[in-house]
């Protein structure tokens, strides 16, 4: 391995620290309190690597909302195939793909807000959005193309059905719908929006 290509994976290993330490504190205390002097202690690097790394908060904020994007666009895909060799047929593809987004976002709080209520500096729905959020997209929209119904553009309903996911989760965080109903919720949800 030549001196260049060990200073890459340096790299690469630091900037992973940094992303796994940010994610890490924001779920453990929130992201006020992610911090670039918080990181640097906490990794044992000086603020300036950092900064080498990430421009700002925002940046990590951005690093953070990918990873989550990526592991989120493969829990879907999971559960979806799962359900894929189930007898349920499309029904069960989409309840699986729901109650998988909702766990995401409940198991994974931080991340959930990095992803979708924070500023990373990341473009949604436009030409220069990164990979791992168009990623993300396409899992569900695999699934969900197959029940939009007829004369329905599927990236639209699947725009319309990820909203209403959305909305389930950030308002039973935040503690605005009761407690105990999620499965009920979903089989609604599914049952009036998908054509199955």
């Amino acid at each position: 391995m030549s001196v260049q290509e060990r200073k890459q994976r340096e790299r690469a290993e630091r900037e992973r620290l940094i992303v796994a330490t940010a994610r890490e504190l924001a779920e453990e205390q929130g992201w006020d309190a992610v911090t670039t002097r918080r990181l640097a202690e906490r990794i044992e690097y000086s603020q300036p690597v950092l900064y080498s790394h990430f421009r700002g908060k925002r940046e990590i904020i951005g690093a953070v909302a990918l990873e989550g994007a990526a592991e989120l666009a493969a829990q879907l895909r999971a559960a979806s195939a799962g359900a894929a060799e189930s007898t349920e047929g499309a029904r069960g593809r989409v309840t699986a793909l729901a109650r998988a987004y909702l766990d995401f976002a409940e198991r994974n709080p931080a991340v959930y807000d990095a992803m979708f209520q924070l500023d990373g500096g990341l473009a949604f729905a436009a030409e220069d959005t990164p990979q791992a959020l168009k990623d993300g997209f396409a899992a569900l929209l695999e699934t969900l193309r197959d029940v939009a119904g007829e004369g329905v553009e599927p990236g639209l309903f699947t725009e319309v059905f990820w909203a209403s996911l959305h909305g389930l989760a950030t308002l039973t965080r935040a503690g605005r719908l009761p407690a105990g109903e999620a499965e009920r919720r979903v089989g609604l949800l599914v049952s009036r929006l998908a054509v199955v």
